[in-house]
């Protein structure tokens, strides 16, 4: 037998076991096509350089890492954080948590300090060192805690929420250094579940994100980059990973905090702007980035990750979204959460929302009501749209109506005449997205094929469709060559029913 860790817990499988054995024994988060990192046993880790530790309590567990500068605190951590298992939470307040007490050597100061939010230091109840304690900050306070000079000597990186769980009868169970994949310089990034395992590696498959209740819009934006449940790596630098699926998008800037390392933010103004970041290490707070959430496991994985590859993400909360379901299917995805459902519109069982107020899943939790205008079924038309022939349009026409943020789109209907609809969408992505000539027809369009003008044409940005075939001109009515086929409507009797003005609200039927 071989014993390997799976997200930090230990199990064991037979020799010759792969990464398909370890996910079906631990029934892991696992996705088809996402990256796994596994991170190999070395003979040649050396401990005493450990920075992170794991801080495993009874009521969950958080991470610390200790910083660069060398002290007497510092020092004693390292040489003795083993013995500080079993250590009682002695209090807990609004600022700050305290295990203890247990005796030391420290040296403490007598006068007050001023502390950052999830600090970690050491300090002597009463100025007495055989009365210690371990103090972790959670908010930017002043206190006189007994602390030595140097106060605190290192911060915590993930799992925060813990801290606001604490309760008397919790305590530190145990105290485990984390030997970083940088450390070791042996690690594997694949998808290939095929791939052995041997005796204490440790595997990673997935990201648990908390979203901060501070940045409802950043949120929404993370939600619609991780649709299909994964972060797509498309840069790495010394100091973040970023995925561009959004680049263009302008994100709402909602939240300045540092971005330590696990921050996730977003670029909100000018170049880039709509990028999503995961941080690797620290950077002060920037005017031009958005904090919107926290890794709170797998960061090995965030530091393995290589361009290309996608990371399985987790979120905590998950996204509320209704639009597109009836209200019977909405009552149900809110149940768990306790939340109200009000009907509005047409509140018929079977009738499909189209919108809920509020609009962002922290918003929905912080009020716990919600309420959702329900639209009949004929006011609605299916759409396919072609991502292999025409991925360039595609791109901007889920930016202008919406759907890469919503499962429903709208599309107003500026003019139609004989068996020709025309629509022009409310959000000008045009500005900012290109429409080169893609999948143009040639020798005839047919009925129900959804057309953008290209850039070959002076109405670019422009969506038509036709009701009958056309040898002649396209969905918008341009020619051929300044048309770019994206899809198709698979109702096209329901047309009949809208007037010019009215808004076509469309449900992208085959996307995953």
């Amino acid at each position: 037998m071989i014993t390997v860790e799976v997200n930090n817990v230990k199990i064991e499988l037979p020799e010759g076991a792969t990464l398909r054995d370890a996910i079906l024994a631990f029934d892991t988060p696992y996705k088809e096509g996402d990256s796994i990192g596994i991170l190999k046993r070395s003979a040649a880790a050396q401990e005493e350089n450990v920075t992170e530790y794991r801080i495993i309590t009874t009521a969950g567990e958080f991470m610390i890492e200790l910083f660069a500068t060398d002290s007497p605190s510092k020092r004693r951590w390292a040489e003795k954080s083993e013995e500080y298992r079993n250590i009682p939470l002695r209090w807990s307040s609004r600022d700050a948590v305290a295990f203890g007490p247990f005796s030391s050597d420290m040296v403490p100061k007598k006068e007050a300090g001023v502390y950052r939010e999830y600090e970690v230091l050491f300090a002597a109840g009463g100025g007495d060192p055989r009365n210690t304690h371990i103090i972790i900050t959670k908010d930017r306070h002043s206190a006189e805690y007994g602390d030595p000079q140097e106060s605190a000597f290192g911060r915590v990186v993930s799992g925060k929420r813990v801290l606001e769980s604490l309760g008397q009868k919790d305590s530190i169970i145990e105290i485990k250094p984390v030997i970083s994949w940088k450390q070791i310089g042996e690690h594997l990034l694949t998808t290939d579940l095929a791939t052995p395992l041997e005796n204490g590696e440790k595997v990673f498959t997935y990201l648990d994100v908390v979203m901060s209740p501070e940045s409802p819009m950043g949120a929404e934006h993370f939600f619609a980059l991780m649709r299909k449940g994964s972060f797509k790596v498309d840069m790495v630098s010394s100091s973040f990973i970023s995925d561009h699926t959004l680049l263009g998008e302008l994100p709402a800037y909602e939240n300045y905090e540092p971005r330590t390392m696990g921050t996730i933010f977003l670029r909100t103004v000018g170049y880039g702007s709509g990028k999503a970041f995961i941080s690797t290490d620290d950077r002060t707070a920037s005017i031009l980035h958005s904090v919107i959430g926290h890794v709170d496991k797998g960061m090995e994985l965030v530091k393995m990750a290589e361009v290309g590859h996608r990371l399985l993400v987790r979120t905590t909360p998950p996204q509320i979204m209704l639009h597109g379901k009836n209200f019977l299917e909405a009552e149900e995805e809110l149940t768990p959460f306790g939340v109200k459902l009000i009907r509005e519109g047409d509140t018929n069982d079977e009738a499909l929302i189209v919108a809920q107020d509020p609009d962002t899943t922290i918003g929905i939790l912080q009020e716990g009501t919600v309420r959702a205008t329900g639209i009949d079924d004929s006011k609605i038309v299916n759409i396919e749209l072609y991502d292999d022939v025409a991925p360039i349009t595609l791109d901007f026409f889920r930016h202008a109506i919406g759907l890469q943020f919503r499962p429903v789109g709208i599309l107003p209907l500026i003019m139609m005449y004989e068996n020709t609809y025309i629509f022009k969408a409310e959000k000008p992505a045009e500005r900012y997205k290109e429409i080169l000539p893609e999948n143009v027809p040639n020798k005839k369009v047919a009925a129900g094929e959804i057309g953008v003008t290209n850039q070959a044409a002076k109405r670019m940005g422009m969506v038509g469709v036709k009701t009958k075939d056309d040898d002649f001109f396209g969905p918008t009515g341009e020619k051929f060559i300044s048309t770019n086929i994206i899809g198709r409507i698979f109702d096209t009797e329901k047309l009949q029913h809208f007037k010019e003005g009215d808004k076509v609200y469309v449900i992208e039927r085959n996307r995953e």
